[in-house]
């Protein structure tokens, strides 16, 4: 038996404990663990209906061999032959599926997120920017069918936003979005330039995974909380109480607003879903920074400095500088068709995880 085989039976043997385990009504009573349970069992059934159509390639992979082995009838050793020519591309288009699916996944990959917008160097145009990929994700978004709440905003000087930050849920939020953290650098003509002249402006994009109590230890003694009278986005009710609320992480100086709920009880929730994850995501980074001691991750999602991708409009074309990657649809990519560049890094990084033989 193939070690890929061997691997797969191993994980089948698990498929089949797990789905009696989900009839226990002794598990059914435990709900987190019946929730973990479950989504382990989708997830080991992808690894089944692999498993049965690998399992038949290499069964009749053998019969053929045995065929042209020991037939004695020309036409039936040639028959073998052509079967044979079919199955062996095929059992390589197999193992290669199977061994991408192999790879350690990230846990954090199927967190909701928090994603932070902020304006860079460039002014005005910075903050516009913020706001055009706002609405790319959101389109985005809406196509994925995740939902998306707005957290905390604040304008920009004539318009857009300085800062934007929202929550994202859905299946595989951070999974599929965890690449886009980095600078973001616009290169056009701004309304205001009465020359023509191509203007450069960045921002930076944080994609935070959602933290929950149990992935971060959070005292709260060292979490100050300041509320004051809100203003901007959320309509005139926020500036009559004081429902914007400040979260500062003492030890760190990790400081959190949030004011676009009506109450100060939502935002404090909120704002306290940002620190947990912002903390959390600090420590993913101080680790992604031990490891790169001994590799250095092209698309690593830990550096927020990294230039990662430009948006050139006067050319209309979109370049990812972290797997050169040029493509020549801004106006359909602005308008949320980002999905075949998720797919290029996520690709990027699954062939790079198997050269190196690591995992997240």
């Amino acid at each position: 038996m193939s070690d890929l085989l061997q691997k797969l039976e191993s994980i089948s043997i698990r498929f089949n404990e797990v789905g009696q385990q989900i009839v226990d009504p002794d598990i059914i009573g435990d709900m987190d663990r019946y929730v973990k349970l479950t989504k382990e069992y989708k997830d080991l059934q992808a690894f089944m209906d692999i498993y049965k159509v690998y399992k038949d390639v290499m069964g009749n992979i053998e019969t053929s061999k045995e065929m042209i082995e020991l037939e004695d009838d020309p036409e039936m050793k040639e028959m073998a032959k052509l079967e044979l020519d079919e199955l062996l591309p095929k059992r390589q288009e197999l193992e290669e599926e199977i061994k991408v699916m192999l790879i350690p996944k990230d846990p954090a990959d199927d967190k909701n997120v928090i994603v932070e917008l902020r304006a860079g160097t460039g002014g005005d145009e910075a903050c516009i920017f913020v706001e055009d990929i706002y609405r790319m994700y959101s389109m985005y978004f809406k196509n994925r069918g995740w939902r998306v709440e707005l957290v905390n905003s604040n304008e920009g000087g004539t318009s857009g936003y300085r800062e934007l930050s929202f929550e994202v849920e859905g299946d595989g939020v951070f999974g599929t979005l965890k690449f886009e953290s980095g600078v973001h650098r616009v290169q056009r003509v701004p309304e205001t330039e009465s020359q023509g002249r191509v203007h450069t402006s960045a921002i930076t994009v944080a994609v935070l995974p959602e933290a929950e109590e149990v992935d971060i230890d959070l005292n709260m003694a060292d979490v100050k909380k300041d509320t004051y009278r809100a203003s901007g986005a959320g309509g005139q009710h926020v500036n009559k109480t004081e429902s914007a609320v400040r979260l500062t992480h003492i030890p760190t100086n990790t400081v959190v607003e949030c004011q676009d709920g009506r109450s100060q009880h939502k935002n404090y929730e909120k704002a306290l879903t940002v620190l947990r994850s912002r903390l959390y995501q600090a420590e993913r980074d101080k680790k992604d920074l031990e490891r790169s001691a001994h590799r250095k991750s092209l698309i690593s999602t830990g550096d927020r400095s990294a230039k990662i991708r430009t948006y050139n409009y006067p050319q209309g074309r979109i370049t990812d500088h972290r797997i050169n990657k040029t493509m020549y649809n801004l106006s359909s990519f602005m308008n949320g068709d980002i999905q075949e560049i998720i797919d290029a890094l996520k690709i990027a990084e699954n062939a790079e995880k198997m050269q190196e033989g690591t995992s997240v």
